[in-house]
């Protein structure tokens, strides 16, 4: 199991697992339970580069759409393809298997963004 307290979070519900300078990027559970059951995802392309805060996909639920934004600036350098051929993944396990990009960052950014408790507090402790 994912150790929910060595990630870091952004407002918009995305989580960023840190290994080097590689940042694995998903929604987390939170968020796929607001969505509700996901039947599509759309993820940029691997090479591609990222602005951070910017729009870089879409996950459409029964319930609605949403949009993927990017927590940091850097490179794709994987999408998750089981998670686009089974959106399912991402409301079964976000914080595993249901993960969605993978880039290239300056490990110095993700300072910036929540840890664990600020997001339980944004989140009113439902997460």
């Amino acid at each position: 199991m994912t150790d929910l307290n060595a990630l870091k979070y952004t407002a918009e519900h995305e989580w960023i697992a840190l290994d080097g300078d590689v940042a694995t990027i998903g929604i987390t559970d939170y968020a796929a339970d607001k969505l509700g059951d996901v039947v599509f995802v759309e993820l940029p392309s691997v090479g591609s580069s990222v602005a951070g805060n910017a729009v870089v996909g879409e996950i459409e639920s029964t319930k609605s759409v949403g949009e993927l934004y990017a927590p940091l600036s850097g490179e794709v350098v994987e999408i998750n393809d089981a998670a686009v051929d089974d959106p399912s993944l991402v409301n079964s396990d976000p914080f595993g298997e249901g993960w969605l990009i993978k880039l290239t960052v300056d490990p110095a950014a993700v300072a910036d963004l929540l840890d664990r408790e600020a997001y339980l507090a944004l989140t009113g402790d439902e997460a």
